[in-house]
């Protein structure tokens, strides 16, 4: 009997789900395992070594979990805490598995995208201090100039569900005038977050309709299925049963609840103690 190895997807919370979602609509035969840390969310405004020390926690419960690769579906773990996990832990831990961000796959494409050569970016305070989105554009895209504006009220609106609200259009009205008022010439805005893809009917009324707006959901399934075509070795470790699996650090019952808004369909959770 064949053991489970299911593909990993890790966020701090909910907005892995609206990547998770899009795995599985890429890649929908194989077995899958969520795992949100909503007991310790958010990590936005959290420090580079909190952020390292809650991911590596996860990144070796999903491993213990039988998982061999592992996506970190959360913009601030992928800027405060891929590098080290990778360079500094794998060898050490687990020297044959793999953890792969969300930042990479979307700089590799955004030059692709922009005719300008002008990109914005929108995240949570951490990401956006972190200047991860500049440093990986840079190295695909050199001559592309980079804004950023940290939006830390936008996560808050959406898990509480305040996205048709007045404050929803007043903070984000205000990120995306202080975002464009650094440069007239931006065409490319990426939404470096994973709880922005609920705001985008919001996010482009308060836009001028030639600017394209990045989502990474979709870019990350493609990235993804082009690494399991790359690494076969690794493709023919992860099993194909259809299977998802959520876990969460907090309550299930209040998991479930949010998690629908993001996943698109019902969620069941299970407790897990870390």
């Amino acid at each position: 009997m064949s053991i489970k190895k299911p593909i990993g997807v890790f966020d701090s919370g909910f907005g892995g789900l609206t990547v998770l979602k899009e795995i599985v609509k890429q890649l929908p035969n194989y077995d899958y395992l969520y795992l949100g840390d909503n007991a310790r969310a958010p990590y936005g405004s959290r420090s580079f070594e909190t952020v390292y020390e809650y991911t590596l926690e996860c990144v070796k419960q999903l491993f213990a979990m039988d998982c061999e690769l592992v996506i970190l579906a959360c913009n601030t773990a992928s800027a405060k805490a891929l590098r080290n996990i990778q360079q500094h832990d794998l060898p050490k831990i687990a020297p044959e598995k793999r953890v792969l961000g969300v930042i990479r796959p979307t700089t590799e494409v955004v030059g692709k995208l922009s005719k300008t050569g002008h990109v914005g970016v929108l995240g949570t305070t951490g990401t956006i201090t972190s200047n991860s989105y500049p440093i990986e554009i840079e190295k695909f895209y050199p001559t592309i100039t980079v804004h950023q504006e940290a939006c830390p009220m936008w996560v808050p609106i959406v898990e509480n569900n305040e996205i048709e609200s007045e404050a929803a259009d007043l903070f984000i009205q205000k990120n995306l005038s202080n975002l464009l008022a650094k440069d007239k010439n931006i065409d490319t805005i990426i939404l470096g977050c994973t709880h922005y893809p609920l705001l985008i009917r919001k996010i482009k009324k308060h836009l001028p309709s030639n600017i394209i707006l990045v989502s990474q959901g979709e870019i990350v399934a493609e990235g993804l299925a082009d690494y399991l075509k790359r690494h076969p070795e690794m493709e023919e470790r992860c099993s194909k049963g259809k299977s998802i699996e959520f876990y969460t650090t907090d309550s299930p019952e209040n998991f479930d609840k949010a998690a629908s808004m993001f996943y698109g369909k019902e969620v069941r959770s299970k407790h897990l103690e870390l």
